[in-house]
């Protein structure tokens, strides 16, 4: 406790960040209500397409940021659990798989190659399954950031899009995924990769909504923050043993990179761990 009796712990602040940004996503939302109301109004009295049109866009926008809110209170609340002696190691990730009815969400973002930046797990299995995207350089999660568009996949249909990756998929115990663009005005930033949700929750449409949500709000909004609460891993140790694998083998980075990608998928590790072992010097791997 404090000299003015408050509780130092350090989730305390976080709570209050991530409540004051629901209460402001929630404001927002109530702003755009009004609006759509509004123009509903004035589509009825003029009968103007342009009225109407308006009004869906406004209901649209307040759809996301009232799912912005809900995010940032399930992390609130996920740090009150935690502090408790309860919770998720990955909170904001967490709320954001319990919001698409699982547990196992990935969000990516990616370069303009298509190239994996930076990625944020619920969970172990869903960041194996993004490990497993980076090292084959193919996935779900690719695909709809290139194609800017919903790709969805399971059972054997997951073998027959990506060989190799949904063979493991399989193996990790998953058994469908989807993932869904992080578009931005300027095009797109990542995806957000759900893998077993509920059955029907695809069709309801709350995983485009959650997407926006993220990319609107948490990305690139008013109050955005692309660390997702320090969640985000920019994979500093595998960018790192690039760098020196390629002064010791005399390569270029990118096939570095390549290279301890192929390690890690053809002995099942992390790419991180083969990082790590390279830094330390306790890998040596030719070219």
């Amino acid at each position: 406790m404090t000299a003015q009796g408050g509780s130092s712990h350090p989730a305390d602040g976080q709570i209050g960040i991530a409540l004051r940004r629901a209460a402001l996503a929630a404001e927002r939302a109530a702003r755009q209500r009004a609006s759509a109301e509004r123009h509903e109004r004035l589509a009825e009295e003029t009968g103007r397409e342009f009225h109407v049109t308006m009004a869906a866009m406004h209901r649209r926008v307040a759809e996301r940021h009232l799912i912005a809110a809900q995010l940032q209170k399930r992390y609130a609340h996920g740090l009150a659990d935690r502090s408790e002696g309860g919770g998720a190691r990955h909170l904001f990730m967490a709320a954001v798989a319990e919001t698409c009815g699982t547990s196992s969400a990935a969000l990516t973002l990616v370069g303009a190659d298509m190239a994996q930046l930076a990625l944020a797990a619920s969970d172990q299995l869903a960041r194996n399954a993004q490990d497993l995207e980076f090292v084959l350089s193919m996935g779900p999660a690719r695909d709809a950031a290139q194609s800017r568009r919903t790709v969805c996949a399971s059972g054997p249909a997951m073998e027959e899009r990506w060989p190799g990756y949904g063979a493991r998929l399989a193996e990790l115990g998953l058994a469908s995924v989807v993932a869904l663009p992080l578009k931005s005005q300027a095009g797109c930033v990542g995806a957000l990769t759900v893998f077993d949700p509920r059955p029907g929750l695809a069709e309801s449409g709350v995983f485009g909504k959650v997407a926006d949500a993220l990319a609107e709000s948490m990305l690139l909004g008013p109050d955005a923050d692309p660390g997702l609460y320090g969640e985000t891993d920019h994979r500093a140790v595998v960018h790192q043993a690039a760098g020196v694998l390629s002064e010791q083998i005399h390569c270029s980075l990118g096939n570095a990179l390549s290279l301890i990608k192929a390690r890690a998928f053809s002995w099942g590790e992390p790419p991180e761990s083969v990082a790590r072992r390279i830094v330390s010097g306790d890998l040596k791997l030719h070219y």
